[in-house]
């Protein structure tokens, strides 16, 4: 090794030894008779020190450093009489008798601290010297650590982590594929997995019956903080059991997480029937971390002569508590809130509640006091709180409210990235109707099985069939989900054929499975959890990208190595592929 120990361990006992190091030079002070380098590798940071008195040439040497230069230095560990509190090594400092300049460097293209100047498309396209910064090690390392605790619960639990393939078929179900051509087959394409489902339920037909895989996973989508076109997931199938039965395993494994890696207790996680998430919250990712559960006037609000209300399919809205205080300016830049395109509302109604007993409203016209005080009641509000009130089409006001409630958690400090709320949100509908196409998707994927007790709706009425499934949400994150699977090639016939399969068409692209579901498949589930997703709650962050070595830009494009790009004339030749500008 060309080092004795590493710039994060010396320490006050190993004073008065000769030691090695080598790094990066993070910064230097030239104080005339005396010349300090922080050296930076990995593990940490340790100060160098040079004696104009003693060695006037090393001293003349370390003052030409550069940032970044590679440097090795040897000398004698001595305790520092200014110690750094801040530092691991803050105690001790070395005194060099030797240095050698390993490799120099340009002057970086921003500064390699805790906190740069580089914006992030800069730090993009210099990745490497970006992971050089502290803040950016860290979230490596909490990567590292969550895969091998993941590994090690995992494993206890009897699981088997076994590589599927990444040249896999296209299929037209979910997202875009991103497809590979191939040359020894002219005119045929690969696809990379966007997840290795129906290779998991084939390994639980060949009698693997606890498999799990950190895999990459591809979907050629648009792209937000919390997706990239190449992403990890924690992807699990199990054989033999119920849809408790995998909760309570991967609950299991979170609890494990938090508790190993956040030093957290959990508890429990609740359950929450889709249904009552999006009654509830509007969403089927509902944080908890804070209350504002919708309050639905429907019934309160009609035959008042308020248009808005009367013509209204559901009247909602949330109590935000103590907000009653909040000025004109205020409640109109809520108002511009719901009304972005994003969001789609066509106005706000506010109930004051206000610390004098009264009530004003910006409908006052139309509700007396003693009837906007049967609101208060039934949103249990206070003196002192503010009802934010929409109206409309069922499913958009919930989605509008939702994100107005999202806003309110936010500005009053209520998401809180240290606080932990998990829980099961479970009976999604097994699909949903796309009126542009006239025919239902699958809401996960269709190998997914209906509730036992909904298998005869299938023929009668589609929409209403609920499905085996369950996601694991943490503060409004969908961290991942699974469900309970087909093993029966009749149901799953039946399931293509209600997604408008022909009997062809599902043969021609599942026909490898089917097949197998007649060779004793036995009964299995799974879940899939987002593995950069689980690691940027973890770090505190909404944005995955933070997580990841090297990630793609929100244009999908790596500005490092200049990624995607144009491929040679002859190669494409070779693939027969004609590209038409």
């Amino acid at each position: 090794m060309l080092r004795t120990h590493t710039c994060g361990e010396l320490r006050p006992a190993h004073s008065g030894q000769q030691v090695t190091l080598t790094g990066w030079v993070q910064r230097s002070r030239d104080l005339g008779g005396m010349t300090f380098i922080d050296l930076r590798d990995r593990y940490g940071i340790t100060q160098l020190v040079f004696n104009m008195e003693t060695h006037p040439d090393l001293c003349e040497k370390a003052r030409k450093l550069g940032r970044e230069y590679v440097v090795s230095a040897t000398g004698v560990v001595s305790e520092r009489s200014n110690k750094n509190p801040r530092i691991p090594t803050g105690e001790i400092e070395i005194m060099v008798v030797e240095l050698s300049v390993l490799n120099p460097s340009a002057v970086p293209p921003f500064t390699i601290e805790e906190n740069t100047d580089g914006g992030d498309e800069l730090r993009m396209k210099y990745r490497y010297l970006d992971l050089r910064r502290n803040p950016v090690k860290k979230n490596m390392e909490l990567r590292h650590r969550m895969a091998l605790e993941t590994r090690k619960y995992l494993d206890f639990q009897g699981f088997l982590e076994i590589e599927t393939p990444f040249l896999i078929k296209s299929t037209p179900e979910g997202a875009r594929d991103f497809v590979v051509p191939s040359r020894m087959n002219p005119g045929q394409f690969y696809a990379l997995p966007q997840s290795p489902q129906t290779f998991k339920q084939l390994l639980m037909v060949a009698g693997y019956d606890r498999y799990f895989q950190i895999v990459r996973c591809f979907r050629d989508e648009d792209l937000r903080a919390d997706r990239q076109p190449e992403f990890t997931q924690i992807d699990c199938e199990m054989s033999f059991v119920t849809q408790e039965d995998v909760l309570n395993t991967f609950e299991g494994l979170a609890k494990s997480l938090f508790r190993e890696v956040k030093g957290l207790e959990t508890g429990n996680f609740p359950r929450m029937s889709y249904e009552d998430a999006m009654r509830l919250y509007g969403s089927d990712k509902p944080d908890l971390r804070f209350g504002m559960q919708f309050v639905d006037f429907t019934g309160l609000a009609k035959g008042h002569g308020f248009q808005v209300f009367d013509d209204a399919e559901l009247v909602a809205g949330i109590n935000a508590k103590g907000c009653a205080s909040y000025s004109r300016k205020q409640t109109d830049e809520l108002t511009e809130f719901v009304k972005k395109p994003q969001i789609g509302a066509k106005g706000l109604i506010y109930i004051r509640f206000n610390e004098d007993g009264t009530v004003k409203s910006s409908v006052d016209k139309f509700f007396d006091e003693n009837t906007l005080k049967l609101w208060g009641e039934q949103a249990e509000a206070q003196p002192g709180d503010l009802l934010l009130v929409l109206a409309g089409d069922t499913l958009k006001t919930r989605k509008a409210l939702n994100e107005l409630r999202l806003e309110m958690g936010n500005r009053l400090g209520l998401r809180d990235p240290d606080i932990f709320k998990p829980l099961w949100v479970t009976d999604f509908p097994l699909l949903e109707w796309d009126e542009e196409t006239r025919r239902f998707y699958a809401m996960h994927h269709p190998f997914t099985s209906p509730k036992p007790e909904d298998v005869a709706l299938l023929d009668t009425d589609p929409g209403k069939v609920r499905a085996n499934a369950y996601d694991m949400v943490i503060n409004g994150v969908e961290i991942g989900g699974g469900s309970i699977r087909i093993h029966d090639r009749k149901l799953q016939q039946k399931m293509f054929k209600t997604l408008g399969f022909s009997d062809e068409d599902a043969q021609e692209q599942f026909g490898f499975l089917m097949n197998a579901f007649e060779y004793g498949a036995p009964p299995h589930g799974g879940i899939a959890l987002g593995f950069d997703r689980l690691v940027a709650l973890f770090g505190g962050s909404d944005s995955i990208r933070d997580y990841i070595a090297f990630p793609k830009n929100n244009a999908g494009r790596d500005v490092m190595i200049d990624s995607p790009a144009r491929i040679a004339r002859e190669q494409l030749d070779e693939l027969r592929i004609k590209i038409v500008d």
